[in-house]
């Protein structure tokens, strides 16, 4: 041949080629169609899920065991919400200064003076004592009472505390609860109705609003008296040349004023009964004369010589 095709082989040729063709389209086709069909299995929600790589994994579990702890240890711990009052004597050499002092105090300590009460002795037997009530912020407690009671010797100290956590919490609950109701009377009373029905809702809601305000009141006192403490300060002053420690003399002194007393009392009773007898004497002289007169006239009457005996005969 000299590089030409034979005239019989071009149709083979070409029809060779044509199936060739339609089964390389074919494979083509079935491929795709077996692609969709993996994308759709993959897509399908009864499907295995994908896999995830080990680093992956272990990343994400180890952020869902942290979770709970760290929110766990970001939850505050509620504090206790208590009501302290403090009372402390103090025995002193000086009235004036030590309640000077105790002013300077207060005012360090951001607090308030409430009351004072200045009883200063009325004779030489009794003592020179004074009282304050003291307000201070309840972080300032225990300092003050310890700058109060370097004042002098300290007699008695006390504190108390009351847990008022409970109740607070109640009370915050039932205002919520009331303004609520408040806000659904007002929205009743916008609304279109007959006059009854007005006069009805509008007495509810003054209820509702009375009691919201007595809550409230209760509410501020509550939070006043755990924010701030009351100290219930005494003073005594020591009587001179007597130390604070040593109250003998004190009762010494009490003891010898009783004693005078009853003894005064002792002779005011006896000279009272002289008084009485001397204004009685005459009745009690009839009452001894009239029994012992006739006692002496009866023994007057009685004769003096028994009867002579009978002469003898001679």
């Amino acid at each position: 041949m000299n590089g030409s095709i034979h005239p019989t082989l071009k149709p083979s040729l070409l029809l060779s080629a044509l199936l060739g063709g339609i089964v390389l389209t074919s494979c083509a086709s079935s491929f795709e169609k077996n692609a969709q069909l993996a994308q759709l299995d993959r897509a399908a929600p009864n499907s295995e899920p994908m896999a995830i790589p080990a680093a992956e994994t272990e990343a994400v579990s180890s952020q869902n065991i942290a979770k709970p702890a760290v929110a766990k240890a970001q939850v505050p711990r509620q504090r206790p919400q208590l009501i302290k009052n403090a009372e402390l004597s103090v025995s002193v050499n000086s009235i004036e200064k030590s309640t000077e002092i105790a002013s300077k105090i207060v005012k360090q300590q951001q607090g308030d003076l409430l009351k004072f009460q200045d009883q200063k002795p009325k004779d030489d037997n009794s003592r020179h004592t004074a009282s304050m009530q003291i307000r201070v912020p309840q972080e300032q407690l225990e300092t003050s009472l310890d700058f109060l009671a370097k004042l002098g010797t300290v007699q008695r100290r006390t504190l108390t505390a009351e847990d008022v956590t409970d109740q607070l919490v109640d009370n915050e609950a039932r205002l919520r609860n009331l303004r609520k109701q408040e806000s659904t009377l007002l929205k009743i009373m916008e609304r279109s109705g007959s006059v009854g029905d007005v006069l009805k809702v509008a007495n509810e809601l003054s209820n509702v609003r009375q009691n919201i305000e007595q809550l409230d009141a209760q509410l501020k006192s509550l939070r006043s008296r755990v924010a701030y403490s009351t100290i219930t300060l005494t003073l005594e002053e020591a009587i001179a040349g007597i130390p604070p420690e040593r109250p003998l003399g004190s009762d010494v002194r009490e003891t010898w004023n009783q004693a005078t007393h009853s003894l005064g009392e002792l002779t005011t009773s006896f000279i009272r009964l002289a008084i009485w007898l001397a204004v009685f004497s005459p009745f009690l002289f009839v009452l001894v004369a009239v029994p012992v007169g006739y006692h002496r006239w009866k023994q007057q009457r009685r004769p003096s010589a028994q009867p002579s005996e009978p002469p003898h005969a001679g």
